[in-house]
């Protein structure tokens, strides 16, 4: 392995680890993980992170998971890329907005996409999936009126928090939800068309196989 290696699944949370690398500009390797075949669940991948799920980015030996902790250490590793305030409590929003994104928006959609996490029994999962929906737009709701002032997340500066909200907006839109996101959404939509604005963001979409935003 090369010193540091991200192991990813299209369109996964891992999108917002793999946004952040291409912002830094160090070098990194990619392995990409086909969770539909079952990847996830293969030995190789279990010997990296146990817990079958991406992202996970490898290190020297070192390997961290959970997309928010990898976010939070390119950040601090590399302060030259300014991806978190140096202001300790615009760092505590950064570290809030990371928070709900990951245990609201994340758990929410995945009530949606996999029920089967939540109850043994599949004659619960129609009712699983039709409360994880309702959370879900309440959530995106409430991220629609935190950005009705515009700019980024924290306002300004760029941040970490920036590829995260594009990957829930990328599920809000995509078959699962099916969300039309400029008409009920339209300060996130213009959110993530800033964000494809960015080169790094439109090489890693492009890399992923992902539609921009239009």
């Amino acid at each position: 392995m090369t010193a540091r290696t991200l192991y990813y699944a299209p369109g996964a949370c891992s999108l917002a680890v793999h946004i952040a690398l291409e912002e830094i500009g160090a070098p990194f390797e990619t392995v990409r993980l086909d969770l539909a075949r079952g990847d996830q669940r293969a030995p190789e991948y279990l010997s990296v992170n146990e817990r079958g799920r991406v992202p996970a980015l490898y290190e020297d030996g070192w390997v961290l998971t959970e997309a928010s902790a990898i976010l939070r250490h390119l950040a601090r590793a590399h302060p030259e890329a300014r991806l978190s305030p140096e202001d300790p409590r615009q760092a505590a929003i950064a570290d809030e907005w990371l928070g709900w994104l990951a245990t609201g928006h994340q758990v929410a959609y995945a009530q949606v996409r996999r029920p089967e996490r939540y109850a043994a029994d599949e004659t619960a999962f129609a009712a699983i999936r039709a409360k994880g929906a309702d959370s879900f737009g309440d959530l995106c709701t409430m991220t629609e009126v935190r950005l009705s002032n515009g700019g980024w997340a924290l306002g300004e500066p760029y941040s970490i928090v920036d590829p995260y909200l594009l990957v829930i907006w990328l599920w809000a839109r995509g078959p699962a939800i099916g969300f039309p996101m400029e008409a009920m959404f339209p300060a996130w939509t213009a959110h993530a068309r800033a964000m494809v604005a960015r080169p790094a963001v439109r090489t890693v979409l492009d890399r992923e196989g992902i539609a921009l935003p239009v």
